[in-house]
């Protein structure tokens, strides 16, 4: 069986799980609770102006809308507000618009938490993205400029194609002026802008196909425009493409700032900038690991802490373990996303689900 074929079985198989709570571990003073359990295939999670939570879906083909009216913590509706597209896994909030990532097109929807009733059609923006539905879902974001970045992952396990794919682009809110960012970057399904440097940090999935342990994920920094991330050629900053690697040097390469583990299937991350969770977690980054689907025994199913100082890793430490048990997974954690009052939620693409973590002191 080819590879593609086999990925979009895995990624198209139905939703049985349940949220299983009871199982998950967090640290003491921390809890989790279910936001809602109405999200079918969850993904990337914005926030818009007025309270709403929106959600992008892989499977579904939709984009919900959570709303919680009495702010108890729970969503009282789950609203439909774009339906009919392909993989919309991200979703990116800016200027009361919603912007939507539909593999070779970015939409917008005007205005709409005023029109959550009767959302306005999409409007396309930019059809310019490849049509490739291998790494084609892309994770958005708006940046400190005010541009919107998308990645253009490899429509591949390893394969070059040069500059066309396999990097980080950013463009116009009209869409206009596509503008190449970074390279080297196989799929990268989460970033954001750390706070005080201004400097865009992502993850990075490592290649298939060349052990358990091989190569690692990777969390990076992007320091200027232009660099290169080493994909195809060298992995985790430190070895070569098996096919690929011959001729080129690593230490060409950006090395990555952690390495996250094989398989892991890092994907949505944030940085906290909250005040509710302890002093340490303030500025460290909080990473949702979908979890492995090639590997003999599983890793990831999972979400991490990352604290730093300046650019220096200080600890990688779990925040919530317990998606899966004697190698059975009911919950794969996909992306994070704190809320103004320093609470943060996870989506969990496997249970349909929105999660929200808080903290009280113990």
């Amino acid at each position: 069986m080819r590879l593609l074929p086999l990925l979009l079985l895995l990624f198209a198989a139905p939703v049985f799980a349940a949220p299983r709570l009871d199982r998950l571990t967090l640290p003491p003073g921390f809890h989790i609770a279910v936001y809602s359990d109405q999200v079918p295939s969850a993904r990337e999670i914005a926030l818009g102006t007025q309270g709403t939570v929106f959600v992008g879906s892989m499977r579904a083909g939709k984009v919900y809308a959570l709303i919680d009216r009495n702010g108890d913590g729970r969503v009282d509706q789950v609203k439909v507000v774009a339906s009919g597209l392909e993989m919309p896994v991200g979703v990116a909030f800016r200027d009361g618009d919603l912007y939507i990532s539909a593999v070779s097109r970015i939409l917008v929807l005007r205005d709409i938490e005023q029109h959550l009733d009767n959302p306005p059609a999409p409007v396309v923006i930019n059809d310019h993205f490849p049509g490739d539905t291998h790494h084609g879902w892309k994770f958005i974001a708006f940046g400190p400029d005010g541009k919107l970045y998308v990645p253009i992952g490899a429509p591949c396990n390893i394969c070059d194609r040069g500059n066309a794919y396999a990097k980080l682009v950013r463009i116009n809110p009209d869409g206009s002026d596509m503008q190449d960012v970074a390279y080297g970057i196989r799929n990268s399904v989460g970033f954001d802008w750390q706070p005080g440097t201004g400097r865009l940090w992502f993850t990075d999935n490592g290649r298939d196909m060349m052990g358990d342990d091989m190569p690692s994920d990777e969390l990076n920094e992007i320091i200027r425009r232009g660099q290169h991330f080493g994909y195809p050629y060298c992995h985790q900053g430190d070895t070569p493409d098996p096919v690929f690697g011959k001729g080129h040097a690593c230490k060409d390469y950006v090395p990555p700032r952690l390495k996250l583990g094989a398989h892991v299937a890092s994907l949505g991350m944030r940085f906290y900038r909250g005040g509710q969770f302890p002093a340490r977690y303030r500025g460290a980054i909080i990473v949702a690991e979908h979890g492995s689907w090639n590997r003999s025994r599983k890793s990831g199913y999972r979400v991490m802490t990352v604290r730093l100082r300046g650019n220096k890793v200080l600890s990688y430490r779990p925040l919530i373990e317990g998606f899966q048990q004697d190698q059975k997974a009911w919950g794969r954690p996909v992306d994070v996303q704190p809320l103004p009052d320093g609470s943060l939620l996870v989506s969990d693409d496997l249970a349909g689900a929105v999660y929200r973590v808080t903290y009280r002191k113990p």
